[in-house]
């Protein structure tokens, strides 16, 4: 979906608009022994801008991050476990910050730590399957609360000239994430059953790593095919030598 949001934090690895380099916080030099502090700060104060969007860069406000679909499956045959999350919002990623940058400029390529002390989600669920020994078909509403999010994304361009200016244009992009504490459940099931619901909240909380790891795959190919296509568009807009000077 073209409105994910979060992708703004990783716009600020590439936006300084050669007319609003202050907005990025002003140009690194790449010959600085301290390049990569200076882009953290930079990046930094063009997430403080972007939080509320900025239409100039085609960039909307960080809150909420949306996300289609995601789907996990527990166990094999007809009774394993399947549940599908549709129009999951999250809030708290405005919150996130990068805590760590290492380049090699001279391969153009950069990795990002970035860091979130609490990002909450909502969605819809639809399930089957036998869990905890009960019969767990239905759906309902879907909550979680995670603390301690971290975010590592990697990515590589290859710069090229135009109008006399130079641009990077995207060759790989990769992404990794964790989170330290997870929360969550399920509520307002569409049968009223209390048993499955108590029954469902208890297999989720006791295992709610297992799950997020259920759902990395199909989340981590999902953000990075969103954070490509949107990066390649900034990319092409903004010049890479506004934020890397010589």
């Amino acid at each position: 979906m073209e409105r994910f949001r979060v992708l703004l934090f990783f716009a600020a690895v590439i936006a300084s608009a050669s007319s609003n380099t202050n907005i990025f916080g002003g140009g690194c030099s790449r010959r600085s022994p301290t390049v990569d502090a200076c882009l953290m700060r930079s990046f930094n104060a063009l997430i403080d801008y972007l939080k509320g969007g900025a239409p100039e860069l085609g960039i909307e406000e960080a809150e909420p991050v949306v996300i289609d679909e995601l789907s996990i499956a527990l166990g094999s045959g007809p009774d394993g476990y399947r549940a599908t999350f549709n129009d999951i919002h999250a809030t708290g990623v405005s919150n996130m910050s990068i805590i760590n940058v290492r380049s090699d400029l001279e391969t153009h390529q950069f990795q990002l730590t970035l860091y979130s002390p609490h990002i909450s989600t909502r969605a819809r669920y639809q399930s089957s399957g036998v869990l905890l020994l009960v019969r767990a078909s239905g759906g309902g509403d879907y909550w979680g609360e995670y603390d301690g999010v971290k975010a590592k994304v990697y990515f590589r361009g290859e710069p090229y000239e135009r109008d006399g200016r130079t641009y990077l244009k995207l060759k790989v992009l990769k992404l990794d994430f964790s989170v330290k504490e997870i929360e969550m459940g399920v509520r307002n099931l569409h049968n009223g059953n209390s048993v499955l619901q108590a029954a469902l909240n208890l297999f989720i909380n006791t295992n709610a790593q297992e799950l997020l790891k259920e759902m990395k795959p199909e989340l981590k190919k999902d953000l990075a095919d969103k954070m490509s296509r949107y990066l390649e568009r900034i990319l092409d807009q903004i010049p890479y030598d506004d934020w890397i000077k010589d």
